[in-house]
């Protein structure tokens, strides 16, 4: 049976939650991930360096004993974020970036910014020290049509943004449109994009047609197969501005199946054997090292991992837990819908 070995992938975009939940969904992490980028809207969010050491700590602490896991942590930028603080965690090793999170715009996002003037001072402090700022990137306006969120944020903030600090390092995280796909191509330097395994196997029909289906609901939300189509070409291209952030965001069923039902995919137990078949799929197997393992370090310029996985293609299609327990309650796992019959053995 054919067989790949690949450096050891890392997770740019991870939400770990707190307590009992980080305690069930780590370990499907750190069954493949060297290293995270950690989400930090938690509830209350992580704003200050004290913050961020004490959750990274209960990371840690929660670690199955056989991982080499190493959490990537950063701060949630509010308008109420002191330029010096952020410089000093970041210079403490304690932070890795700072996250933008437009006020509503997702899951415990309230704390966020809703005047970007107001966090200038943070982000021209970031820039002159070379802190990356990762942002969710969709308006919340009302008026907007949710499926043009993010289109829309590229021209009233993305654009405005780089065009004041050129020099600030911007993750355009877990793109969802062909807009923000030629926007990153066609810039010159310091944008790179993180791209779901969700989002480049699902468009909206998967939420929408023939009932509605929750578990397919994420934000931002999945669009048109033209964009699930963009964003597959991306990933397959080679480009060292594209790289895997997974936004493996648990939520417990009954939270994601009532009348106002969270946004979010688990998507942690099986990310790196839906993106094996993607690419096996595409014939760009060979290309799926960088995507994973090599593109994310070369951005955030950390060195590529040592230690090594190996994917083995199976006879027959693998399967996948339907669900996982938490203290929490039952999570349900990401079902790509397509046949997979790519197994990591080691």
């Amino acid at each position: 049976m054919p067989q790949i070995t690949i450096a050891k992938p890392d997770d740019w975009h991870l939400h770990l939650r707190d307590g009992e939940m980080l305690k069930a969904v780590l370990p499907h992490s750190t069954r493949w991930a060297g290293r995270a980028i950690i989400m930090p809207n938690l509830v209350p969010p992580v704003v200050t360096a004290a913050d961020a050491a004490a959750y990274r700590d209960r990371i840690l602490d929660a670690l199955p004993g056989q991982d080499n896991f190493t959490p990537l942590m950063m701060l949630y930028l509010t308008e109420q974020t002191e330029p010096n603080d952020v410089v000093a965690a970041a210079q403490a090793g304690i932070i890795t970036g700072v996250k933008l999170y437009p006020a509503g715009a997702t899951t415990n996002s309230a704390s966020g910014v809703r005047d970007m003037d107001k966090v200038m001072p943070v982000l021209s402090a970031m820039a002159e020290a070379g802190i990356p700022l990762m942002v969710h990137g969709e308006v919340v306006d009302q008026e907007i049509d949710i499926f043009d969120r993010e289109a829309v944020f590229i021209e009233r903030v993305l654009h405005p943004l780089r065009e004041k600090l050129p020099e600030l390092r911007i993750t355009f995280e877990h793109i969802t449109t062909s807009q923000a796909v030629e926007y990153v191509r066609a810039s010159e330097a310091n944008l790179g994009a993180t791209i779901t395994p969700h989002h480049l196997v699902i468009n909206r029909n998967a939420i929408l047609a023939g009932g509605i289906k929750p578990h397919y609901y994420c934000l931002p939300v999945a669009k048109r197969e033209t964009h699930r189509q963009a964003l597959l070409e991306a990933a397959l291209s080679g480009d060292r501005r594209f790289f895997l952030g997974t936004d493996s965001a648990p939520h417990t069923e009954p939270n994601k199946l009532q009348a106002c039902g969270c946004a979010g995919i688990f998507n942690a137990p099986n990310t790196i054997e839906i993106l094996a078949q993607i690419f096996d799929d595409a014939g760009k197997l060979s290309l799926l090292e960088g995507f994973v393992s090599r593109h994310g370090p070369n951005w955030y310029g950390l060195p590529v991992s040592d230690e090594t996985i190996i994917l083995e293609k199976q006879p027959q299609a693998v399967t996948f837990e339907s669900e996982i327990m938490t203290g929490e309650g039952p999570v349900a796992v990401f079902d790509p819908m397509l046949d997979i019959f790519w197994k990591i053995l080691s």
